[in-house]
């Protein structure tokens, strides 16, 4: 299948995850996670009609970027950040999903002032408690919202998650977790703080986060296929 057939397989199973949730389809987002693919590649999807884009290596978001990849859609990044390639990013994209740590944040907020840009941010959130991974626990993502105004040119517009993987069960309670978590930090209305964005569910498992309220979803291989590692 072509690029744009699987994007539009993929809004076929979003629209039904939605409707039984009882969900307009047109409030969740389609991110392409576009590692590994070449620019071209990444102009097909943005033809087929994805909401965004989705990096998560600096060195492919900075060779892309001026090919004109992501050119008519919003890029976002979505890997692991180091606080040292924080410049290559911050004023680039229009959303950091992936901010897991406050010496990041802290980071964020000097780059984006020292360029006098305002940078939105997702927090990422290890809601499955994982040693493997990084992010913030649901309990300090929760705190961390509420010391936003601290960081006055970064703007907080939602969570991010990726659950640990499904094996004989489904994730939806981690998603349902997350969902609480967003409500919970809405109703408190914080300084600098927006929460617009739910990002969760990925190739495998996106009906599932829909199903529990997610406004965001990240899918690479479903669009792209099976990535190949052996190639560097």
């Amino acid at each position: 299948m072509t690029i744009a057939e699987n994007v539009a397989a993929i809004r076929e199973a979003m629209a039904k995850a939605a409707e039984a949730a009882g969900r307009d389809p047109k409030e969740i987002l389609l991110c392409a996670a576009t590692k590994m693919n070449d620019a071209e590649r990444v102009k097909e999807a943005v033809a087929a009609g994805v909401d965004c884009c989705g990096e998560n290596r600096v060195q492919e978001l900075t060779a892309k970027l001026p090919q004109g990849a992501y050119e008519g859609k919003p890029v976002h990044f979505i890997g692991h950040l180091q606080t040292n390639k924080v410049k290559y990013v911050v004023g680039a994209v229009d959303l950091i999903q992936s901010v897991d740590r406050e010496d990041l944040l802290a980071c964020i907020q000097k780059e984006a002032a020292k360029k006098n840009v305002t940078q939105d941010i997702l927090l990422e959130v290890n809601v499955g408690g994982e040693e493997s991974k990084s992010g913030f626990t649901p309990q300090e993502a929760l705190a961390m919202a509420g010391r936003m105004g601290e960081f006055p040119n970064v703007r907080l517009k939602g969570l991010m998650a990726i659950p640990p993987v499904a094996e004989g069960h489904s994730n939806r309670r981690f998603f349902a977790e997350m969902r609480a978590l967003g409500v919970d930090i809405t109703a408190k209305k914080y300084d600098n703080v927006t929460m617009e964005h739910l990002s969760m569910g990925m190739s495998g498992d996106f009906a599932d986060a829909i199903l529990e309220g997610s406004t965001m979803i990240r899918v690479g291989t479903a669009i792209f296929g099976a990535r190949d590692y052996t190639k560097k």
